[in-house]
């Protein structure tokens, strides 16, 4: 192994390391913020789905948040109590029940994801213009090569 190998690994390595602690760092500030709310980190990310993708299916959402079916009933069960979220039959295909993202839902998810950009905004107050495009392109390309896989 010559030294570009060993300095690449290393890079790597290096690289894997701070996504794993950024991401367990964002993730602890975003269960902080969520402690002002009164729903949980799994019923957070369900809502994002929606948020992002529009009204799916009990599977579609299942296989987004890798849970079993049964676990993501009683989520939306528990949402829906909530009004959060509601049930509803697909137009098109009465049989097929979709779950919508409802005005209170919308909302605490706007707000979550303000306070969490607010609070990335605040990390980044020491960063050049330029150092924030560069992380930026490079963050977008490494995602678009992960969801390509």
């Amino acid at each position: 192994m010559n030294n570009q190998t060993t300095a690449t690994n290393q890079t790597v390595a290096d690289l894997e390391k701070a996504l794993r602690h950024i991401s367990g760092i964002i993730k602890q500030k975003g269960r902080e913020i969520l402690s002002d709310y009164h729903i949980t980190p799994p019923q957070f990310i369900a809502l994002q789905w929606l948020w992002e993708n529009g009204d799916l299916t009990i599977g579609e959402l299942s296989n987004k948040m890798f849970l079993a079916c049964s676990t993501t009933t009683d989520l939306i069960d528990r949402m829906e109590k909530s009004e959060l979220v509601v049930r509803v039959k697909d137009p098109k295909d009465r049989r097929v029940v979709r779950i919508h993202l409802l005005e209170e839902g919308e909302r605490i998810i706007e707000e979550v994801i303000h306070k969490r950009q607010h609070y990335l905004a605040n990390m980044l107050i020491d960063f050049e213009e330029d150092e924030i495009v560069t992380l930026q392109k490079s963050l977008l390309k490494l995602q678009h090569e992960m969801r390509e896989e």
